[in-house]
């Protein structure tokens, strides 16, 4: 690294280094009790939770892709699969034919009921649990800060296609 680049300071680097290992051990942990209660990966997961809140719970693809900020190529694999297993339904809009309308079936709303119960304890457990009520306050308020600072820059599935 040149000398002349900025560095972290000792207490940024430790917040930095301690939110990339929360998350990744927060994320292992989620990823196998998905993967154990609903045969899901993260991903399908949250496309199945972001339909389950969604009106009529069905949304465009691409509004998808940018609330997870994954790649539509990425995306429509993960919506195919979900299609196979009948969790989801994918056809044109009625609005624009262009535009893929996802929505959640029945079968999709079962699985989210069987995986939630299990989610949410591996949530508590690992994350809640060793913080206190005014904690879990701040770093909600700190992280949405933080998430919606991201997000001024619009994700890579909302950036205009290369032709």
């Amino acid at each position: 690294m040149p000398s002349d680049a900025p560095n972290l300071d000792p207490v940024e680097l430790g917040a930095y280094f301690a939110l990339i290992e929360t998350g990744s051990l927060l994320r292992h942990a989620v990823e196998q009790q998905l993967q154990d209660a609903g045969g899901l990966s993260y991903v399908q997961f949250q496309l199945l939770a972001t339909l389950g809140d969604a009106p009529a719970g069905s949304l465009r693809m691409t509004d998808l892709a940018d609330g997870l900020v994954y790649s539509r190529s990425g995306l429509t694999y993960q919506a195919q699969t979900l299609e196979k297993r009948g969790l989801i339904t994918r056809a044109p809009s009625p609005d624009d034919e262009r535009t893929v309308q996802v929505a959640l079936t029945t079968e999709g709303r079962e699985v989210l009921t069987r995986v939630f119960p299990g989610h949410i304890a591996v949530v508590r457990e690992l994350l809640l649990a060793p913080l206190s009520r005014p904690d879990v306050e701040t770093l909600g308020g700190t992280l949405g800060r933080v998430r919606d600072h991201m997000r001024q820059t619009p994700p890579r599935s909302a950036a205009p296609r290369r032709r």
